[in-house]
């Protein structure tokens, strides 16, 4: 059963992480082991996938000591929880040569995960964005923050321990609020000018340590378009492994439309009413163009605009 009434693409992870085992090194090496334990191999932050039937795509599962084969260790292991009683280990790859041609022939294709996440599975695109996410923080922290030595992998993947100074580090997530701005009949869209022409989303800005969300969404709108506002309301929340964020959508109700865009992270801003904003996400508006669905802010500006 789903915990919220709309699930954003890479949310929805169906894995049981069994978090409380990953310390038993036993247990997991007998999970990775066992025969019909399942594999899941990343190359270059690549996923491997197939074809599934009736289009799209999946996850190529290989087994789980297929991916054991493919490492001198630990260090590019992580399990990744069960499914229904089987463990599922992803494996991280990198290197010029492709696997795909090489030990995994015959076993599936490496693409882009943004580029596949729509035709994946849902389920399927939270567990590689989880993948992809703690793959990314390891690659970044493979040194102890505390003293700079090298540290090791621990607990199947999910910290890292200096075997220096003994600091332990654990995966960090930056949480990020995505905001759209309402005022009465009216929202406020944004763009860069690094964008695609015509493209409009919602603010956004990463949240400052003692800042609640509520302060940092206010904050950024004042920042980002001079905007005061009154009251946050939640929607929903989309895990984005680029590399490592949890985007948190808000709508937030503001006092004035006297928006200005600071020409820093903001280029141009624009109220839109309701009924331009379902224009927009039909595609009717030759000058306007919504974020692509797979994006949370593309959700935020659906939800406020089918509620009128």
């Amino acid at each position: 059963m789903p915990l919220n009434a709309f699930t954003n693409t890479f949310a929805g992870n169906p894995l049981d992480r069994a978090s409380d085992r990953r310390s038993d090194a036993d247990w997991v090496a007998g999970q990775l082991n066992a025969a019909d334990s399942l594999g899941v191999v990343m190359w270059n932050g690549k996923p491997l996938v197939e074809d599934a039937k009736g289009g799209g795509v999946q996850i190529a599962y290989v087994a789980a000591r297929m991916v054991k084969d493919m490492t001198a260790g630990p260090e590019r292991l992580l399990f990744l929880g069960l499914w229904q009683g089987t463990a599922v280990f992803a494996v991280d790859l990198d290197g010029v040569a492709d696997p795909a041609d090489g030990p995994l022939q015959g076993l599936g294709r490496f693409e882009d995960l943004r580029m596949i996440a729509l035709r994946l599975p849902g389920t399927e695109a939270g567990i590689l964005a989880t993948a992809k996410s703690m793959f990314e923080w390891r690659r970044r922290h493979r040194h102890c923050a505390a003293c700079g030595q090298p540290s090791e992998v621990a607990e199947a993947g999910w910290k890292r321990i200096c075997p220096s100074c003994k600091a332990e580090h654990f995966p960090r997530t930056d949480p990020v609020v995505i905001m759209l701005a309402v005022k009465g009949e009216k929202c406020l869209v944004g763009r860069q000018a690094a964008w695609p022409k015509g493209m409009y989303s919602a603010l956004a800005g990463f949240l400052e340590p003692g800042e609640s969300i509520e302060e940092a969404c206010a904050r950024e709108l004042w920042e980002e378009a001079r905007l005061k506002t009154r009251s946050v309301r939640y929607h929903s929340t989309q895990p984005w492994p680029y590399p490592s964020s949890l985007m948190i959508g808000l709508i937030a109700e503001v006092e004035n439309d006297d928006a200005v865009a600071d020409q820093v992270e903001l280029d141009e801003v624009r109220w839109m009413t309701r009924e331009e904003t379902r224009a927009m996400i039909r595609g009717e508006l030759p000058d306007v163009k919504s974020p692509g669905s797979m994006a949370i802010a593309a959700q935020l500006i659906r939800a406020w605009a089918e509620e009128g």
